[in-house]
């Protein structure tokens, strides 16, 4: 079977693996991302990427930021701003002589339950990625949509709180599920306020407050998904991001949604709920995705 490369770009690791056509890993791993300039930046890229020249026929990168993937630039670049008007595509390209292929994170989440995962066989679905912002790849029709300006499906920018406005009015700061993990841990005084397990330990436990942090983030995300619902009539969202392995996420979700259109009668009966689930990659998600990205680009199929 024909390999390939692909990269995941992350603001502290950077992931990647060499897979086959069929999404088969073969072998993975990661390291810490260069976070000083575009020039380190790549030198780490083209040091992974000269270790298994002659083992791949292709390159698939996944970053974040706004991404042209008919040119595979890169805009913004997220927490890697020197990324921003990279073009990987060329870049790659010229040093190796094959397909390259450049894909935004959220999108990739969605491409990659599209493909092999939540989403396979579903028309009209959206992949939900919870992390320090909220990515999201909106599918209508079988389709991966991206927007005239490749920012369909850049949930952080949603605007949820008419009441004021700035940071704290949208839902990328009430729904940030790394925002929620802080301060539950604040709210117990673990001086670990990355510390996940320490968090949702004390969520299981039913502290009061870290109960109230987190569903207030699940509520936040519920509001949102009636949001989604409302405008893509959707037959089901998957919730992605690390967080999403946590079991209590999804059912909360689920939870506060009911709670939401309960609470007003006309939405219950007009607004029809997607089913809402645990997305099949998390961990991965982006590999999988900016390789099935590469695959389409490769078939010239339109996604």
């Amino acid at each position: 079977m024909t390999q390939y490369l692909a990269f995941d770009v992350g603001g502290t690791n950077l992931k990647y693996a060499l897979l086959n056509n069929s999404g088969e890993i073969i072998e993975k791993d990661k390291t810490s991302t260069p976070t000083d300039n575009i020039n380190n930046f790549m030198a780490k890229i083209y040091e992974i990427a000269d270790k298994y020249v002659g083992k791949f026929e292709g390159i698939a990168i996944c970053a974040p930021g706004k991404v042209d993937v008919q040119k595979g630039i890169v805009y913004f670049g997220g927490a890697l701003p020197f990324l921003d008007q990279t073009n990987f595509k060329e870049l790659l390209e010229n040093r190796y002589h094959i397909p390259v292929g450049v894909e935004n994170d959220g999108k990739a989440a969605g491409l990659a339950e599209l493909w092999l995962g939540e989403l396979k066989g579903i028309d009209n679905g959206m992949a939900v990625v919870l992390g320090t912002g909220i990515g999201g790849g909106l599918i209508l029709n079988g389709k991966l949509v991206r927007g005239s300006h490749f920012q369909a499906g850049e949930l952080s920018f949603m605007h949820t709180d008419s009441s004021k406005y700035g940071f704290e009015s949208f839902v990328c700061d009430k729904g940030s599920a790394v925002s929620m993990v802080k301060k539950v841990n604040q709210a117990v005084g673990n001086q670990d306020v990355k510390d996940g397990l320490v968090a949702f330990d004390a969520i299981k436990e039913q502290n009061p407050a870290a109960v109230k942090i987190f569903k207030r983030m699940c509520r936040e995300i519920a509001v949102l998904i009636t949001n989604i619902q409302a405008v893509a009539d959707l037959d089901k969202i998957v919730i992605g991001g690390g967080i999403s392995a946590q079991p209590i996420v999804v059912e909360e979700i689920n939870r506060q949604y009911d709670q939401l259109v309960d609470e007003v009668e006309f939405v219950k009966k007009m607004l029809t709920k997607p089913e809402i689930v645990r997305a099949r990659f998390m961990n991965d998600a982006n590999i999988y995705g900016a390789l099935y990205a590469l695959l389409l680009q490769i078939n010239h199929e339109k996604y």
